[in-house]
């Protein structure tokens, strides 16, 4: 099953503000539990986390070390076939402090499967 792009720009952009930008650990997991399979897997420099929890334990941490920060998608997201690509900044009001980083998402027939992390 091929999923339309909207579809997957939709998980891209939630993924980006209301799973890692979510500061509020109840709502990060409500959002985790609907936009991601129970074997998920988020491959990010430190490693590989499989499932919820540890998608919700390295998202919550991370958040916990610039709890200002605001994530702004940096151009459009992109998508083909089953996975899609959606370029990323991180900063503090308009003072950029990360450069242009990336994240890859395949997808299931609902939920996102995999998600990598990485700089662009």
């Amino acid at each position: 099953m091929t999923l339309m792009p909207d579809h997957i720009h939709e998980l891209l952009y939630r993924n980006l503000q209301e799973v890692f930008g979510e500061g509020d650990a109840a709502r990060r997991r409500a959002a985790i539990a609907e936009l991601y399979a129970e074997d998920c897997v988020l491959y990010a420099p430190p490693g590989m986390f499989v499932g919820p929890e540890a998608l919700d334990k390295f998202a919550g941490d991370l958040r916990a070390t610039h709890p200002d920060f605001a994530y702004t998608p940096h151009g459009e997201a992109q998508a083909l076939h089953n996975a899609g690509r959606l370029a990323w900044t991180a900063a503090f009001g308009h003072e950029e402090r990360f450069p242009t980083r990336a994240m890859r998402a395949r997808v299931g027939s609902r939920a996102a499967v995999a998600v990598y992390e990485y700089r662009n």
